[in-house]
């Protein structure tokens, strides 16, 4: 016989739901369902229509697969933008890391997935297709690959740099190497490898 939590049967279906968001663990779950319990109900109202606005309004943007409440996104949409200089991420996550550091004005197009043989993903599942078709209407000055430092990015990034070649683009590959504030000491051989092939002049 399961043990009674003495939670309602309502209270419990909550903390599950919560419990299968990433990262969230039991205590957490119950929480935060319980911050939903104690929330006013207006409140919980205009959350749970964000909730469904999420999956019933947000869409991929038609240039860029980016996120966006319409067919164009607020980047593709921005006329303030580089439109010379593209950087290709695997996600729209990525495109968001890259949008805080504040660093960079030109345009994305985002693959939404990285090519992984292993898990049967192949160029053609991943938006690879479109971003030579977009070259091929505007060839912008250089493209930045910016796909993760792991097997399946660096393996999108080869197959990229082989197949953008012929456009006579500049190709750039963004530099992994060691944190700001990281010691060599402690440091793996992985990223010191990484640091050192990134490495760039002193001027």
């Amino acid at each position: 016989m399961a043990k009674s939590t003495g939670l309602p049967e309502s209270l419990l279906k909550l903390v599950e739901y919560f419990r299968k968001f990433p990262g969230i663990g039991q205590k957490t779950a119950q929480r935060l369902a319980f911050f939903v319990l104690k929330a006013p109900l207006g409140y919980v109202k205009d959350l749970s229509t964000a909730l469904i606005n999420v999956k019933e309004v947000i869409k991929f943007c038609k240039i860029c697969n980016n996120l966006s409440d319409g067919d164009i996104c607020s980047v593709c949409n921005d006329a303030a933008r580089d439109k010379s200089v593209m950087c290709v991420v695997e996600e729209p996550n990525d495109m968001i890391a890259v949008e805080k550091t504040g660093k960079f004005n030109g345009v994305y197009h985002v693959l939404l997935g990285a090519i992984s043989p292993l898990d049967g993903i192949g160029p053609e599942e991943v938006k690879i297709k479109e971003l030579l078709h977009r070259l091929k209407e505007k060839k912008p000055k250089e493209i930045i690959i910016a796909t993760n430092p792991d097997t399946e990015g660096e393996t999108t990034a080869l197959y990229l740099h082989k197949l953008l070649k012929p456009f006579n683009i500049k190709i750039t590959r963004i530099g992994y190497g060691m944190p700001v504030g990281a010691e060599l000491e402690y440091a793996d051989q992985a990223t010191l490898l990484k640091a050192i092939d990134s490495r760039r002049e002193l001027t």
